[in-house]
């Protein structure tokens, strides 16, 4: 998803008239969506009226370097790494932010352009501390690759020789190390236009100019919502994620403890990115050998939990249609919002906190899976749950915020003890001396090793509203979801736009299924014959403030019944924990590599999962959202229906 579009303007930029360029002049209006002709590199070429330097140069495979200019994010133009030279103009002008108006000669390369450039790395690399083996981004660094590719091999303005600001390690989720900041705003214009959340900004000018939260205060402390986008952005390691690998190398280490790890399935999707390999391939089973020989006690599918989050959350979502259809109860709160997304959660929780109610109280797969593994799996295995360290694989930094969060503690200790990112991850592997593709593939750990596609969907933006909707249409209506969805692919809900909606006719019930009768308490679902439910997928916190504003106003999407959101482009597999870089195309792929994996499985409906099934019969023996299940599995409301904190 990219977001060039009304864009809020960059304040810091000087107003037109003092900018060092001259445009070239725009004859009328119906030059206006006509082709240009213009000479680039010696090359001729027609381009719409409007294209920049930048894209022109991409449709002739001509590199010019970048820094400040992400796919994602609107144009800045304040790096001047991808200078370029016009002819008949006296300065260089910044390819990324310059549109194609009329007929020009453009070189890309040239002596003045490449001794601007390496000046321009230089003047960064002045203000940039910091020791590039023990970094984060160390040989995944934009700053890096143009400093070698340009041939710095000495600081030519000078360097800072100790650093000037204090690491920020408040955050559960991010580090903010400052020193290694080059003011490229990428991070400004993530949170301000990508996710219209707003807690960085640029202050002053000049200088002077430095890159903040609210009044300076750490990253802990603002509304930040730990989505990590951020992250996935910056040029350098000026913004990481909060790393925990030495304290799960302690534990894995401790022969007393019982380190498990669980695995979603989104990382899988892309960790072969972190190994020199396309987008695109899942290594899901090349993961566990991984994972085993690494040290871990044993390694879980996350899928699993996903399976039972859909048993719960559909079963939920009937509960509210039956008190509001059935009972009349006016007080149920429509439409109900998935809450796997922590990042969206906390969202919801600062800028809406009068639609808290409206989230489903299901906790996200990860923190359902910690429970279970400090009660029921720590009992059938005869371990102390005191002993049982809990690791999550997740492609968010939002989780670490979450499994830290003082109500996830249901199963009396802390349910998740650490949350790992797919980067984090890669390092641990190779910090291992392992070569993740090459590894051979083995199976997850039983006594949970079954999961669905339904549950391995849940990666891709739309996937829990598919997964949802493959049990419960088949539930409610008798019909098999597959003759009702061609493949089982519910087509509407996936994708990139930005805002899906779907109506689901209901033109039959059936009786209702014994797994479900003790939380509905009726034997069919004649109640929703006829009806129409309405469903809408959101991703990107910028889109769900775009979907709450209408809920407030009574608009299309206050009559729906059911909605997805999402607080990152492209759902978790764009997560802030996925690997650098990430761009539209690199999004596609990854969801590809989910659906593709769905298809190849022979279990595809989390209802139809024997494992999610038999944890019914032998330990949430009160069915779906009853007792057990909700002091496990659900998170706690007060009276004023805001989460309990």
């Amino acid at each position: 998803m990219t977001n060039t579009e009304n864009k809020s303007p960059d304040t810091n930029r000087a107003p037109l008239s003092q900018r060092a360029f001259t445009m070239p002049e725009i004859k009328s209006e119906k030059d206006h969506g006509a082709m240009v002709k213009i000479s680039l590199d010696d090359q001729e070429i027609d381009v719409p009226f409007g294209t920049t330097i930048l894209q022109a140069a991409k449709q002739l495979n001509v590199k010019i370097p970048t820094l400040c200019y992400h796919e994602d994010l609107c144009v800045a133009g304040v790096c001047r790494i991808c200078v370029v030279e016009i002819d008949g103009q006296r300065n260089l002008q910044a390819s990324c932010a310059y549109p194609i108006t009329g007929p020009m000669k453009i070189r890309t390369y040239s002596s003045r352009v490449r001794r601007a450039r390496r000046h321009n790395l230089d003047l960064m690399l002045k203000h940039h501390y910091g020791e590039c083996y023990s970094c984060a981004r160390s040989n995944n660094c934009e700053l890096q690759s143009l400093a070698k590719e340009y041939g710095v091999d000495f600081y030519r303005f000078g360097h800072i020789e100790k650093p000037k600001h204090t690491v920020d390690k408040s955050s559960y989720s991010l580090v903010r190390d400052m020193d290694k900041c080059i003011l490229c705003r990428r991070c400004v214009r993530t949170c301000i236009d990508l996710q219209e959340v707003g807690v960085l900004e640029a202050l002053n000018r000049g200088p002077n100019t430095e890159i903040a939260a609210f009044q300076k205060l750490p990253l802990g402390e603002v509304i930040c919502i730990n989505c990590g986008q951020c992250l996935n952005r910056c040029p350098t390691g000026a913004l990481v994620s909060n790393d925990p690998s030495d304290e799960i190398w302690a534990a894995i280490d401790n022969p007393e403890k019982h380190v498990i790890i669980q695995t979603a399935p989104s990382p899988r999707a892309a960790i072969g990115e972190c190994f020199g390999q396309p987008a695109g391939k899942s290594y899901t089973r090349e993961l566990n050998t991984a994972l085993k020989r690494c040290g871990f006690s044993k390694v879980f599918d996350t899928d699993f939990t996903a399976d039972l989050t859909i048993i719960e959350e559909g079963t939920e979502l009937l509960q509210r249609l039956k008190k509001a259809l059935v009972d009349g109860d006016k007080s149920v709160a429509f439409p109900m919002f998935t809450s796997c997304s922590p990042g969206w959660v906390k969202f919801l929780e600062h800028f809406y906190p009068e639609y808290t109610p409206n989230l489903s109280s299901c906790k996200s797969p990860q923190q359902m899976f910690g429970s279970l593994l400090k009660t029921w799996y720590a009992k059938n295995a005869g371990i102390d749950p005191a002993n049982v360290v809990t690791v999550a694989l997740m492609p968010c930094s939002a989780k670490k915020f979450e499994c830290n969060r003082p109500e996830m503690r249901d199963s009396g200790f802390k349910d998740v003890d650490y949350g790992l990112t797919a980067r984090e991850m890669a390092q641990m592997i190779h910090e291992a001396g392992l070569d993740l593709p090459n590894l051979p593939p083995s199976d997850f750990d039983q006594p949970v090793g079954e999961a669905s596609g339904a549950g391995l969907i849940f990666g891709a933006t739309g996937g829990v509203m598919e997964a949802a909707l493959r049990t419960v249409v088949e539930l409610v209506t008798g019909v098999k979801a597959e003759n009702i969805f061609k493949d089982l692919e519910v087509t509407p809900v996936r994708g990139f736009e930005g805002i899906k909606y779907y109506e689901i006719p209901v033109t039959q019930t059936t009786k209702v299924h014994p797994l479900l009768k003790k939380a509905l308490n009726i034997e069919t679902f004649d109640f929703l014959k006829g009806a129409v439910v309405k469903v809408a997928v959101v991703h990107g916190t910028a889109n769900a403030r775009k979907v709450l504003e209408d809920i407030k106003a009574g608009g299309k999407f206050s009559h729906c019944h059911f909605i997805e959101f999402m607080a990152c482009p492209g759902g978790c597999l764009g997560g802030g924990g996925q690997p650098i870089p990430t761009s539209p195309e690199i999004r596609k792929a990854r969801a590809k590599a989910i659906y593709d994996e769905d298809k190849g499985l022979s279990m595809r409906k989390s209802h139809e999962n024997p494992a999610v099934l038999k944890i019914y019969q032998e330990f949430l023996t009160d069915g779906p959202c009853g007792h057990k299940s909700h002091e496990l599995l659900h998170t706690h409301y007060t009276k004023r229906g805001s989460k309990i904190v």
